[in-house]
C-alpha cells in the first residue's frame, strides 16, 4: 500500500516524508485545489527528498495545473505548462500530475498526449480533473492509452468515502491496466476503510492541520496556515499498511 501525500510547501513536504509518506504531490494554493509552486520549491524539495530524511527516499509528482477554477486551458496557458514540465525534468522530478478537459467535459486527448510526450521519461498521475468527467468509463481507457501509471479521483463525489462505490468499480474495470488512487476528505480515521472497501492499492491525502494566525496586535495580512502534520501522515500510514 503506498501513501501519497499532497503537500502544499517545502516544510510540508518535509513533514511528509518524515511521516513515511511514499510519494508526494507538491503544490501551492492547496485551498483552491492546488496549483504549481514555485521554481525554488520543486528543485529544494526534489533534491531534500531523494536524499532520505528518514531512511527512505521519498518520490516526488509536481501538480502541473496553472491556475485554480475549470480544466480547460487556453494555448498561452498550456505553454505555461509545458515549460513547467521541462523544468521539473531538469530537477530530476519523479512525475508531473495533469489533467486536461475539453469544453464539453471529456478528456482533451490531444492536449494530453503533448503534455505527456513532453514529460517523457516522468511518470503521469491524471489529477482530479477526472472527477468533472461524466463517462467515467470511456475517460478511463483514454487515459490508459495515454500512458498514464495513475487516477486520483474522489469517484465523482465530495469525498473519497461518499464515492467509494465509484472507486470500486473502476478498480474493477481498469484490472490492473492503471491505479485508481483515492482521494479528498482522507483521514486516519476512514483511510483503512476506503482501500479495504475498494481494494485500492494506493491512498492520498494532504494530513494537513491548520496554524492559527498569530496574535501580534494587527489583522492586517494574517491569515491560517496549512501545514503537513507529521503524526497524521504516521497514523495514516500505521493504519493501511
Amino acid at each position: 500500500m503506498n501513501v501519497e501525500i499532497c503537500a502544499n510547501s517545502f516544510q510540508s513536504a518535509i513533514n511528509a516524508q518524515l511521516g513515511g509518506a511514499d510519494r508526494i504531490e507538491l503544490c501551492v494554493n492547496l485551498e483552491a485545489g492546488g496549483t504549481t509552486p514555485d521554481a525554488a520549491t520543486i528543485q529544494m524539495t526534489t533534491h531534500t527528498l531523494h536524499q532520505s530524511l528518514n531512511g527512505k527516499k521519498t518520490a516526488v509528482y509536481v501538480l502541473i495545473r496553472p491556475r485554480s477554477g475549470n480544466f480547460c486551458y487556453n494555448p498561452l496557458e498550456l505553454a505555461q505548462m509545458r515549460r513547467n514540465i521541462l523544468f521539473c525534468k531538469e530537477c530530476k522530478v519523479d512525475g508531473i500530475v495533469i489533467g486536461v478537459l475539453t469544453e464539453d467535459g471529456k478528456v482533451d486527448t490531444k492536449a494530453c498526449a503533448n503534455l505527456a510526450r513532453i514529460a517523457h521519461p516522468m511518470r503521469l498521475t491524471f489529477h482530479r480533473a477526472f472527477d468533472r468527467i461524466e463517462n467515467k468509463s470511456e475517460a478511463l481507457e483514454q487515459i490508459i492509452e495515454l500512458g498514464f501509471e495513475r487516477i486520483l479521483t474522489s469517484g465523482g463525489a465530495a469525498t473519497a468515502w461518499e464515492g467509494k462505490n465509484v472507486i470500486a468499480q473502476l478498480i474493477e474495470i481498469a484490472d490492473g491496466r492503471i491505479s485508481i488512487m483515492p482521494g479528498a476528505g482522507v483521514n486516519s480515521e476512514n483511510a483503512k476503510a476506503i482501500t479495504d472497501f475498494t481494494a485500492a492499492k494506493e491512498i492520498h491525502l494532504s494530513a494537513k492541520k491548520v496554524i492559527p494566525p498569530t496574535k501580534n496586535g494587527s489583522a492586517l495580512f494574517e491569515a491560517p496556515i496549512w501545514l503537513t502534520d507529521i503524526d497524521e501522515v504516521r497514523r495514516v500510514v500505521e493504519a493501511v499498511k
